[in-house]
């Protein structure tokens, strides 16, 4: 899907919504530039209380710092949950909300067309290899 914004167009590869509570949504975005260059957007969507509209908090994330974004994330969560809080039962939280959220997901859509996206960095690193990429995965999928 692309959107035109500002003459910038920005292709939108791939999108995971991830519900969390009755008010809040993040959304992971997976964008592509002119070039064919991927970049992250991670937006955080709140309704607000008075039902008149969303809140929204958006992160950048481009691929030279994947890897030291989820290691950073990764190493921050298992903190939590190995020493701050080792007894509590983390997996009560694995469910998925089946409600749909038509209106959430428009408004995001509508968001995401009204916003222009920063030209990414330029790589400093290269891409993760396919081993590496499956490690970063299982970290992640044990949560």
């Amino acid at each position: 899907m692309a959107y035109d914004n500002n003459d910038k167009k920005m292709e939108s590869v791939y999108s995971k919504r991830i519900r969390a509570g009755k008010r809040r949504t993040y959304f992971f975005d997976v964008r592509a530039t002119r070039g064919n260059d991927y970049y992250i957007t991670i937006t955080e969507s709140r309704k607000r209380f008075n039902d008149n509209g969303y809140d929204r908090h958006k992160i950048f994330l481009y691929k030279e710092d994947f890897n030291k974004f989820l290691k950073g994330l990764t190493e921050a969560v298992d903190y939590v949950k190995t020493e701050l809080m080792p007894d509590f039962d983390f997996d009560a939280f694995n469910h998925d909300n089946v409600e749909t959220e038509g209106a959430e997901e428009q408004h995001h859509e509508a968001e995401t067309q009204e916003s222009a996206a920063p030209a990414p960095a330029p790589a400093a690193e290269s891409a993760p290899s396919a081993s590496s990429n499956s490690s970063s995965t299982e970290e992640v999928d044990k949560w």
